[in-house]
């Protein structure tokens, strides 16, 4: 007869040995037979990330065709430091004009006092936890965050 702690011990191991043999499996992503979709949540404030990854990254998807939508989504510190950085707006200007989708999120945007100014570079400035809840559901879409 088994004491449950011996019980509880041999149920460990054979979790333990389930998740290896799940995890020793090399994960394939299959492709989408229909459009691709790629979202990049934008969160961080340093300038050099945006300039050196972000952005770039979000611009080539978009020009190579490498995703058919590519939407950037500026939230939390990103949308003070875009708001204020002129090379990142000159950047998101050439984004917009080759058919990137720009949003940032209107709870951080009003926290940091710069919900006009991303309206006025043409950011669609909107409540983002639908949205992006929607976004991450969506099997045609690939969801990066930086």
């Amino acid at each position: 007869m088994f004491s449950l702690a011996a019980f509880v011990s041999l149920m460990c191991l054979a979790s333990l040995s389930c998740l290896h043999e799940v995890h020793a499996q090399p994960l394939v992503q299959k492709e989408s037979p229909s459009a691709s979709k790629l979202a990049i949540v934008w969160t961080s404030s340093d300038p050099e990330v945006a300039h050196r990854m972000v952005l770039i990254y979000a611009h080539a998807a978009k020009k190579a065709k490498w995703f058919d939508e590519v939407r950037l989504i500026v939230w939390g510190p990103s949308s003070r430091l875009l708001a204020a950085d002129k090379d990142l707006q000159s950047k998101i200007q050439d984004m917009k004009k080759d058919g990137v989708f720009l949003q940032a999120c209107v709870v951080c945007a009003d926290s940091y006092g710069v919900a006009d100014r991303l309206r006025e570079l043409g950011l669609e400035v909107k409540g983002m936890g639908k949205p992006l809840s929607d976004l991450i559901k969506d099997p045609e879409t690939h969801v990066l965050t930086f």
